[in-house]
């Protein structure tokens, strides 16, 4: 046994000698946060990272780096094969490749420098890199990526057809698919600038901000009641119609109540602090449920505005980001003005219940509706304004850390309002500090970090235009995330998008107007034109990230199902109203009995367009069954339409399943091939109907599993799906 631990002990030093004098001649420079972070944090913080509880023999990295022979007993404990020194040790399950080693020890020799993590570091504004292509260029971005490609020997992909980049944009910035008179335009500025000031764009920027804030019109728990919350979805679609600054964005929905002369429209936008779920059963214990909605807001907030896991923190410090336990109970302190006790004491398990307080309440477009309106008219109109759960500050429970979490155990110390200790601190005074303090600091760029929130935003605006993000962990910028691929173009995005004044129109304008935003999707692997290229170069060793890349990916279920509406002329395009009831299967609510009802949809013909739909947190749905977020956490990440599900036959019938969906296909069916097109993808549609080799082949795969992945993996058949594959399957090429 001593032996063959001798001779793999010398064949792992002779690989590492090989590997060593290999980079040396490379003489690449090892960049602590792109290439040792994420092996520590993966194999190492666990035991010895920042949660001083859970740290063995009392060994802290970023601590020990400073002291060179602790930096060299790690060295030898990592290239140990001695299983009781060896690092990590075998029983933790986790294994340091042969490659990982080699760069831990090119680290150490290099001089072991530590950095503070990427991600709470302000972003630099870095000059334009110079590129050889100066024809290629459409703006800066387009400078930053062709200097990537350029490096990488590699060229960048040829503009997509002007057909594709229309039904791109279109998808990208309204959620719809182009109508054959916008397709006319030649102008591509023009195009852009009238997709942003259109009514869809607010509605598919929605789409992604409650997605983000787990928006829903159902309260979560026990019976998934309905409570009223609407308006608040109408001020988030407005409010991405008139292009509202993101730091305005921010303020009004995390202390809208606390703004100066506060509106009525401030007030809806607070209802961004109501949307957690709740629970109105009879035995609530309040001071269990007060501490799960303090997590829930605080998990929140750093998922949307810090990238981050405080939530993490909640039971003990976080085992690999700097947050504490004490970060986690001061943020959740900011959030204890909110009167929580009045729904619990005030609640049923009635539908819709009760959510004190609660505002009756015209959104902005219906009091402008109003104004259009006589005496009488406005005065009956007013009857049916809507009621929606508001912010209402009150005077601060206590707040103490909960030891493991544990909210019955009062033991700990009581904590005041702060942000987290290592990204600075609020400076007000002797007053305490409040939501709106928060929401100001998110947003400061100067005295706060508004930087690191705005590389966070801009991060996932780029997700929106690419598929993926530059930074590909969308929900976690920590040390378990993921370097971005191109940090000084994200960087420069961010000063972009801070100097701009928070305009995100501007960001999406910028990026749709790019070359790299207009590249072909055909050819996204860059195979064939770099052939020779890739014949000399290691498959794992050349990649051109998908986030400086065209990506095809289908899109996500509302746009689906609108994209079907919107092909057959179904799709109404009235913004914003109560939500509508969409059909659903007999039975809908055979399992939420407290209380006891029926689902009965609405029958008129907006219910046939559910732009404004009724998303719920437990009930089952055909769009649930797509992969919509369920609405009980943030929905940073989506997993894409269809593509998500084809592991399933049963499934791929889900988007045939509502009435909505039915009438989107009958009525194209019943003009036949004969009736004018109305839309690009209405005309594409028909030749998608007759194309039957395709179903030769689809059936082909369904009988045949694939030889090395199994049934698992196999390709949804197109009899299973929509007739017309233009509809079922569409693609955001």
């Amino acid at each position: 046994m001593k032996f063959l631990m001798a001779v793999r002990g010398f064949f792992l030093l002779l690989v590492l000698l090989t590997l060593t004098a290999r980079n040396a001649a490379a003489s690449d420079q090892i960049d602590f946060n792109r290439d040792v972070r994420p092996i520590l944090s993966d194999k190492c913080f666990f035991c010895h990272g920042p949660d001083d509880k859970q740290r063995e023999s009392n060994f802290r990295l970023d601590q020990a780096v400073q002291d060179r022979t602790k930096i060299a007993d790690l060295l030898r404990r990592v290239t140990s094969t001695n299983p009781d020194e060896q690092m990590p040790p075998p029983k933790s399950g986790k294994h340091l490749a042969v490659a990982e080693i080699s760069t831990l020890q090119r680290w150490i020799e290099q001089g072991a420098k530590w950095a503070t993590h990427w991600a709470y570091v302000a972003p630099l504004k870095h000059d334009l890199p110079k590129v050889a292509d100066t024809s290629w260029p459409a703006n800066w971005i387009d400078r930053f990526v062709l200097a990537r490609l350029e490096r990488d020997g590699v060229k960048p992909a040829p503009d997509a057809d002007r057909i594709t980049l229309i039904r791109r944009l279109s998808f990208d910035l309204r959620g719809l698919p182009p109508s054959l008179q916008e397709v006319e335009s030649t102008d591509l500025e023009q195009f852009v600038d009238q997709f942003l000031a259109s009514d869809a764009f607010g509605e598919r920027m929605a789409v992604w901000w409650l997605d983000l804030v787990r928006y829903a019109d159902t309260v979560g728990y026990h019976g998934d009641q309905e409570h009223h919350i609407s308006p608040y979805r109408d001020w988030v679609i407005d409010a991405f119609i008139d292009n509202l600054p993101f730091d305005q964005f921010t303020q009004a929905q995390l202390a809208g109540d606390l703004l100066p002369e506060s509106s009525t429209d401030d007030k809806i936008a607070s209802g961004y602090n109501r949307l957690l779920q709740t629970s109105h059963e009879g035995g609530v214990q309040a001071k269990e449920y007060l501490a799960m909605y303090a997590a829930d807001r605080v998990r929140n907030l750093s998922g949307v505005w810090f990238g981050g896991t405080v939530g993490c923190a909640q039971c003990h410090n976080h085992k690999f980001d700097p947050y504490t336990a004490k970060d986690f109970y001061s943020l959740a302190a900011f959030f204890a003005d909110l009167d929580e006790a009045a729904h619990l004491k005030k609640g049923s398990d009635a539908s819709p219940t009760v959510r004190a307080p609660e505002l009756r309440v015209l959104t902005k477009r219906e009091r402008v509706r109003a104004e259009k309106m006589s005496a009488e008219e406005r005065a009956a109109f007013e009857k049916s304004a809507r009621l929606t759960m508001i912010s209402s500050a009150i005077e601060p429970r206590e707040m103490r850390i909960l030891p493991r979490g544990n909210w019955l155990d009062d033991s700990g110390p009581i904590v005041t309002p702060a942000v987290p200790e290592f990204l600075g601190r609020l400076d007000t005074g002797d007053r305490r500090a409040n939501r709106l303090d928060l929401a100001r600091w998110l947003t400061d760029s100067k005295n706060g970090v508004g930087l690191l929130t705005a590389r966070i935003m801009v991060n996932r605006f780029w997700a929106l235009m690419f598929g993926e993000g530059l930074c590909r962990s969308l929900e976690d910028f920590g040390a378990q995330g993921q370097p971005p691929d191109h940090s000084e173009l994200l960087d420069r995005l961010t000063h972009e998008f801070v100097d701009s004044g928070w305009n995100v129109r501007h960001i999406l304008k910028l990026i749709a107007m790019s070359r790299t935003y207009r590249q072909a999707s055909s050819n996204s692997e860059f195979g064939g034109r770099n052939s020779e290229i890739r014949s000399s170069v290691p498959h794992s060793e050349f990649r051109i990230p998908k986030s400086l890349r065209q990506s095809r990916f289908r899109l996500p279920a509302e746009f689906i199902r609108d994209n079907a509406l919107a092909i057959s002329g179904l799709l109404v395009h009235e913004v914003g109203g109560p939500s509508v009831r969409p059909y659903q299967p007999a039975g809908y609510y055979k399992y939420l009995n407290f209380p006891k009802r029926d689902y009965v949809a609405d029958n008129d013909q907006r219910a046939v367009s559910p732009r404004s739909w009724r998303p719920e947190r437990t009930a089952v749905s055909a769009s649930g069954i797509l992969q919509v977020p369920q609405f009980s956490e943030a929905g940073l990440r989506r997993r894409q339409g269809l593509e998500a599900v084809a592991s399933r036959r049963v499934r791929a019938l889900a988007a045939a399943i509502p009435a909505s969906d039915v009438q989107g296909v009958r009525c194209p069916a019943s003009r036949g091939m004969h009736g004018p097109a109305t839309t690009l993808e209405h005309a594409a549609g028909r030749a998608g109907v007759a194309q039957r080799p395709h179903i030769r082949r689809s059936r082909a795969s369904l009988r045949r599993p694939h030889p090395e992945r199994g049934w698992r993996h196999r390709r949804i058949p197109h009899r299973l799906r929509l007739p017309s594959r233009h509809l079922a399957n569409p693609r955001r090429h």
